[in-house]
């Protein structure tokens, strides 16, 4: 089975068109590092050994920055199998499309030296042409974005169909339609993030300036939010429900938590969660009575109609 990645060549995709003519995609995380016989079927070996050096080499970067590095150069470098396909922004509207075709080597002079080998087709998608889902996911920060979520979509795309209607299941909440119709509160409340009540004490997670915090990927699926209090002492996984969550939502946000604290947090840390939805109910209500560390949010839709 493929699977789908969206591949930022260099920072903006700079080298997308030497890429293209090489015929390879690559990063340059710890560039002085030639990665043969390292690259452990694990990621997790991989971040645990090379994480401590990538601070080394940076000093004053968060474990959640390093891990990001690590986590790209992993991906790019063993994670993405031959057979898969990458989409690459081109800097002009389009991503490049191709297929992996090699295993990692190392460049040691050039752009981009830990390398895969890449047939790139002639056929390249129009940003534009794309759902509104599909272009927040691979308009995520970072180097790679996992998109095989998209792939009837992509497939239509790159063959130049009509996007097909896609159906998302979500279990943990009990009323689809009320799914369909908040489908947008992720993007709303991070566009509106200053203007919540979490933005008194948090600020969406943020490295180099770019936000990182929307749907920051873990070991067991992706966070909603990942966001950093303003005295750096504490981080909170926000997870949303787009109409009434139930009790399964408890267990999915302690996962997310677990991984924060045993993979991203700082010394003295402590992370903390918050389950926004529409709704809750009784079963839920039950679980949190006896979880630490995590609150429940509603939100409210106001609709108002003014006559011009």
């Amino acid at each position: 089975m493929k699977n789908y990645y969206r591949v930022m060549l260099g920072k903006g995709s700079v080298f997308a068109k030497e890429c293209l003519a090489g015929g390879y995609i690559g990063t340059d995380f710890l560039p002085d590092s030639d990665l043969n016989g390292k690259l452990y079927e694990n990621w997790r070996e991989f971040n645990r050994e090379f994480i401590p050096v990538y601070l080394a080499l940076h000093p004053g970067k968060t474990k959640v920055a390093a891990g990001l590095a690590c986590g790209a150069l992993w991906t790019v470098s063993k994670g993405i199998k031959r057979g898969d396909i990458v989409l690459s922004p081109d800097g002009e509207g389009h991503y490049l499309v191709g297929e992996v075709i090699g295993d990692y080597t190392y460049q040691e002079s050039g752009i981009l030296p830990h390398r895969r080998a890449v047939a790139w087709s002639q056929q390249t998608i129009d940003r534009a042409k794309m759902s509104s889902e599909l272009k927040n996911s691979t308009g995520s920060a970072g180097t790679v974005a996992y998109i095989s979520g998209y792939s009837g979509e992509l497939d239509a795309l790159i063959r130049g169909e009509n996007t097909p209607v896609i159906v998302i299941k979500d279990p943990t909440v009990e009323n689809p339609s009320e799914f369909a119709m908040e489908k947008h509160l992720e993007d709303f409340l991070v566009q509106n993030w200053s203007k919540s009540l979490l933005a008194k004490d948090y600020d969406i997670y943020r490295v180099d300036g770019a936000i990182v915090g929307q749907q920051f990927q873990t070991d067991t699926g992706p966070i909603d939010i990942l966001a950093l209090s303003k005295d750096k002492k504490s981080l909170l996984v926000v997870e949303l429900k787009k109409g009434r969550a139930s009790d399964v939502v408890v267990g999915q946000i302690q996962r997310y938590m677990g991984y924060v604290k045993d993979e991203l947090s700082e010394s003295g840390q402590i992370v903390r969660g918050i389950i926004i939805a529409l709704e809750d109910d009784h079963k839920m209500r039950r679980a949190l009575s006896v979880t630490q560390n995590i609150e429940f949010y509603r939100y409210q839709i106001d609709f108002k109609l003014v006559k011009a």
